[in-house]
Order: structure tokens, then C-alpha cells, then sequence
């Protein structure tokens, strides 16, 4: 039996998700949670072969729980269920120790045929989003991100500064770099932009 936890925030595709891999013989769904935290407290204490997560979640995105899954160097794998057909999310995902990522569009068959190969040690990756994503590559550093998350946030340079423990004027630099990376005309369009492209 593959022993599979679901971490999904919202309550009915999490119950649907959780009925279908009933359904197949060789899936045991030991664990269902709605947040991040929770999932990462049950994978813990419950030990399962693969996690299957939304990416964003209450208190840890499914990015911070695979990462941390993979960095805890427990044999388990993560596939990531979405709704987001960004390339920039699928790369993060695969830097983060993802194994998996499908949409959630895809036939209920392979989800389940995902998670049997994944946990064989392969990957499973939407065809066409896994060609698109290798085509345009993340032009942020990780600080940028951060800086531009919280300034796309609404929060001010000095907000930005203390949550960070950083100077203003070296906030200031990290969102004027981000900017001209992507070529657009102040923090706002950048922000949109990194969104849309699935780098934030």
C-alpha cells in the first residue's frame, strides 16, 4: 500500500481528492489536513510515502512544505495539485524536492497513476507545463522575492526593513533591482508581473 497525506486548505476539493484515491486498491489515505503547519505535524507523526499539496496554504505553502520535507531527508515524496499553470511555480516546485506536479483539471486517473510513480522513484510533471517552464527563467534572487512579496503586500520600505532586518536603503536596492530585472515601471508592476509569471 502507498500511505498518501493531503494537505489542501479548501474543504471540498480536499474531501474529493481524499474519495477518489479510496477508490483505488493500492492507495491508503492516512492523513487530511487544511494547512501547511498541520500538514507538516502529520507527515511527522504519521511518516507517509508521498504528500500530495496545494501550493498556497494557511501558515506554509505546499513550496515550504516540500522543501522542508526534503531537507527533514525522510524517504517520502511530495506531488503538488494546483490550480497554477505558471512555469515559474513548477520550477520552484522542482528546486524545492517536488517530484511531482498536475493540475487540478487533470483526470482523477493520473493523480493516482502520479502518486504510484512517484513513489517508484520517478517523476510525474504536466507535459506541457514542464516545456514551457524551462523557457523563461527566473531572473530574481531569492531576497528580491521576499522584498517584492511583502511590497506587492502593501507594506512600506520601513515595514519591509524590520520584517526583513534590513536597512531601508537596502530594500529600496533589492525592489529597484527587481524592477529593472523585469523591465517594468515601479514595484506594483513588478509585483503583478512576478505573480503572473509564477515567481513569487
Amino acid at each position: 500500500m502507498i500511505r498518501v497525506l493531503l494537505a489542501e486548505d479548501q474543504a471540498m476539493v480536499r474531501g474529493a481528492l481524499a474519495a477518489l484515491l479510496r477508490l483505488e486498491s493500492d492507495l491508503e489515505v492516512v492523513g487530511s489536513v487544511a494547512d501547511g503547519e498541520s500538514a507538516w505535524r502529520e507527515f511527522l507523526r504519521l511518516g507517509p510515502d508521498v504528500v500530495v499539496t496545494d501550493i498556497e496554504m494557511p501558515f506554509l505553502t505546499g513550496l515550504e512544505l516540500a522543501q522542508r520535507i526534503r531537507d527533514a531527508a525522510r524517504p517520502a515524496k511530495v506531488v503538488i495539485v494546483t490550480t497554477f499553470a505558471r512555469p515559474g511555480y513548477l520550477r520552484r516546485a522542482l528546486e524545492a524536492g517536488a517530484a511531482g506536479y498536475l493540475l487540478k483539471d487533470a483526470p482523477a486517473s493520473r493523480l493516482a497513476e502520479a502518486l504510484r510513480t512517484v513513489h517508484r522513484g520517478g517523476r510525474a510533471i504536466d507535459p506541457d507545463l514542464a516545456v514551457e517552464a524551462w523557457s523563461e527563467a527566473d531572473p530574481l534572487s531569492d531576497r528580491e522575492r521576499q522584498v517584492l512579496r511583502l511590497a506587492g503586500e502593501g507594506q512600506s520600505a520601513g515595514e519591509i526593513a524590520g520584517a526583513l532586518g534590513l536597512s531601508q536603503g537596502t530594500v529600496r536596492n533589492y525592489l529597484s533591482e527587481a524592477i529593472g530585472k523585469l523591465g517594468v515601471g515601479n514595484r506594483i508592476e513588478a509585483y503583478r508581473l512576478a505573480r503572473q509569471k509564477g515567481w513569487l
